[in-house]
């Protein structure tokens, strides 16, 4: 499978991460990634981007170094499945990533973590982020259940995968992620979840790992943007 896409890329804005969409774009252009979104943390996140630097997107170019980037965001999952981002503004973006993160979801249990994510994906969000965390246990089924009902794609973090990851036991839950993606016919997506700009496109163990689990090609949105656009428009129909 050859990569086109890279969504879930942070910068500055987002508080903990260290490069700017500049330098992002020119590190995807010098790798000859075609495409990168730019998808800082919502506000609710400590140190997380301020609501202005969503609603200033619209100020960049469409492309930066011949790179085309795509404006969204990375919602926090709060209590109920709500977002941290309005709807009005949800709309207006591109894309929109929902996870669940330590700072603005303390974990509780499985059934809590389940709810949430499936309540999320009613919401204006279009991708479930790194749904393989190990602190955010859940029922894998009925969440790829309710990814295929309202037509969300679903987030093969390859960070996650970092055996240096926080996130440990990730291989297992995403190996189980794609089998019932595979099975329910549900758009994937690989990430980089890139924190500094050199990390931007990097998605191997992602690969690899969609690569193992047979699931069919046209799932993967990576593959063509024209697939990731389509999947997008279906989710904003649902």
């Amino acid at each position: 499978m050859n990569f086109v896409l890279d969504v879930h890329c942070h910068t500055i804005s987002s508080g903990h991460a260290y490069s700017t969409i500049t330098e992002n774009a020119a590190h995807a252009a010098k790798i000859g990634m075609k495409y990168i979104g730019i998808s800082d943390h919502g506000p609710a996140m400590p140190g997380g981007a301020c609501l202005y630097n969503f609603t200033n997107l619209w100020s960049l170019p469409e492309e930066i170094n011949g790179v085309r980037v795509f404006k969204g965001a990375e919602c926090n999952i709060l209590s109920g499945g709500k977002l941290d981002l309005e709807s009005n503004l949800l709309a207006k973006m591109e894309f929109v990533i929902a996870s669940f993160h330590r700072g603005t979801f303390p974990p509780t249990d499985k059934a809590t973590h389940t709810r949430a994510a499936i309540a999320a994906m009613e919401n204006d969000m279009h991708i479930l982020g790194h749904p393989g965390d190990c602190f955010f246990d859940i029922d894998i089924e009925a969440v790829i259940t309710a990814a295929a009902r309202t037509k969300t794609i679903i987030e093969i973090n390859n960070q996650s995968l970092n055996p240096e990851s926080y996130r440990y036991n990730g291989n297992a839950t995403v190996e189980e992620i794609l089998h019932f993606c595979k099975k329910k016919h549900v758009p994937v997506i690989a990430s980089s979840d890139a924190h500094f700009s050199t990390y931007v496109g990097e998605l191997s163990r992602a690969k690899a790992l969609i690569e193992a689990s047979g699931i069919n090609e046209e799932l993967v949105l990576n593959t063509s943007v024209e697939r990731f656009l389509t999947a997008i428009r279906a989710k904003r129909e649902n």
